[in-house]
């Protein structure tokens, strides 16, 4: 069996089709064409915005042409990571596997986010037997590393009064809040040095970490290799002069970094007992994270001289600035159960032909004050190392409506169905209905979609049972706006 055949056929066959489009964020020229020619091919209505956002129409089945509008939202772009460093993302379909009840990539992200999403809302615009209000579908670009197309939304190009986002990941639950957020970018210029000709030099490799969303899964306490390459980097400094020839590590901001590595230099007389404290903190992560990280390696091997290093000032002032980031959880709400309220990501550290070192961060909170503490305590700490600092604009969170009518309905249509009543959260991943609604105060919100694990990383995967749950309750909900009485 292959995806295009498991239940609900018109869903997963969508889903299929999307895997084999290209789509990165900020290069979603392949997706957005993809949705165009599917509009056309299907005699839907179909326009775009200046950013190039898509919004496709839907008229009501007869009858109901007086309900309201509902507008289903999902974002074309996925994250992009893999266990090969050489997939290209741009150019090459997703290999999609089929494990028991679990759909999953070979060696990649799968996609499903936001992929699913935007499948069940093209099922619905093609499924001839729904019985709907106006329908408009919106399918945003460049959610994952910035909402652009939400940020940038064109003048006219959504009516409705009711927003179901279909971005969320938990089967028998609704969302109704999200947190806020912001990047902070911080860079060091550096002198280039010719390396030390008495040094030995390796290249010390973290690799294989569990990952994850840097919203959804922060609070596992999974290892950021950023922070782990660090940290084994400053007790070297403490010990031996240390030259940093080359750092990497991370990739996007919203993904807690899996790999890390860095090629640095100690005199010719101590390399062996680097290797013995290599092999010593090795035992030491081990025995803190086996239950959390069991895949994760870290590596030492010997690499031929470089040609120059970062200087030393700099160099020392990385490793010290990188060690002391925070990461992780900042503090828990106390409004709603077990949510992480503030949070803060050290996503990647790039090295620069220009002679730069730039640290990117991520910072969430559902309290908007605290979001800002967060970002100006990363920005103050780097600034002490000699860094500069810049704030993105961030985005708006979305407090909870806990009337909402359509999170109401979304409630009642899971239960009508299944016989549970979902539970209702906000999550501390961003969403982009906190700027949908920051443009449109009138929307009505939810947020729903099938379980999925471990998204933004290679082992992210999608429960197949629960997504015929997912588009059933679609289904129902549109019919219940759709006959709800005056």
């Amino acid at each position: 069996m292959t995806v295009k055949d498991l239940n609900p056929k018109r869903v997963f066959a969508i889903f299929d089709e999307i895997t084999k489009v290209p789509r990165p964020s900020k290069k979603e020229e392949k997706i957005r064409q993809y949705l165009l020619d599917f509009a056309k091919a299907n005699g839907i209505n179909a326009k775009t915005d200046a950013i190039g956002n898509v919004v496709m129409t839907k008229p009501a089945t007869p009858g109901h042409e007086n309900a309201p509008t509902v507008i289903l939202q999902g974002h074309m772009d996925m994250v992009c990571e893999s266990n090969d460093k050489s997939f290209d993302f741009e150019n090459t379909p997703i290999t999609t596997i089929i494990d028991g009840e679990w759909i999953h990539a070979d060696g990649t992200t799968l996609g499903a986010d936001n992929g699913i999403g935007v499948a069940a809302a093209l099922a619905i615009l093609t499924d001839p037997d729904l019985v709907h209000g106006p329908l408009e579908a919106l399918f945003t670009m460049d959610e994952e590393t910035g909402m652009t197309g939400a940020f940038n939304l064109g003048e006219g190009m959504i009516s409705g009064s009711i927003l179901i986002n279909l971005d969320s990941e938990d089967d028998a639950e609704l969302f109704v809040g999200c947190a806020g957020g912001v990047d902070t970018v911080c860079t060091f210029n550096y002198k280039r040095s010719f390396a030390p000709k008495d040094f030995t030099y390796f290249k010390i490799d973290i690799s294989k970490g569990q990952g994850g969303h840097s919203g959804g899964d922060i609070h596992l306490g999974r290892i950021n290799a950023n922070k782990l390459l660090a940290r084994f980097l400053f007790d070297l400094t403490k010990k031996y002069e240390v030259s940093v020839a080359e750092i990497d590590g991370g990739n996007l901001r919203n993904a807690i970094p899996r790999a890390s590595h860095a090629i640095v230099g100690v005199h010719t007389s101590n390399k062996e007992a680097v290797r013995t404290a290599l092999n010593h903190f090795i035992a030491d992560v081990e025995n803190e994270y086996s239950d959390l990280e069991p895949t994760l390696e870290i590596k030492m091997e010997s690499v031929e001289m470089p040609e120059f290093c970062i200087d030393s000032e700099t160099s020392l002032n990385l490793i010290r600035a990188l060690y002391s980031a925070p990461h992780g959880v900042v503090s828990m709400s106390r409004e709603l159960e077990n949510l992480v309220e503030t949070s803060t990501n050290l996503a990647s550290v790039k090295m620069k032909e220009d002679n730069k070192i730039v640290v990117t961060t991520s910072q969430r909170s559902s309290v908007d004050s605290r979001k800002w503490d967060i970002a100006n305590q990363v920005e103050a700490l780097f600034l002490l190392a000699g860094a500069t600092v810049e704030h993105g604009e961030g985005y708006p969170g979305w407090q909870p409506n806990m009337k909402s009518p359509i999170m109401e309905m979304a409630r009642d249509a899971y239960k009508e169905l299944y016989g549970v009543t979902p539970a209702i959260k906000a999550i501390h991943a961003g969403l982009e209905c906190g700027l949908f609604l920051q443009k449109f105060p009138h929307l009505d919100m939810v947020s729903f979609g099938p379980t999925l694990r471990n998204v933004h990383s290679p082992s992210e995967k999608m429960h197949i049972p629960a997504v015929e749950r997912f588009y059933e309750q679609l289904k129902l909900i549109l019919r219940k706006v759709a006959e709800k009485k005056a």
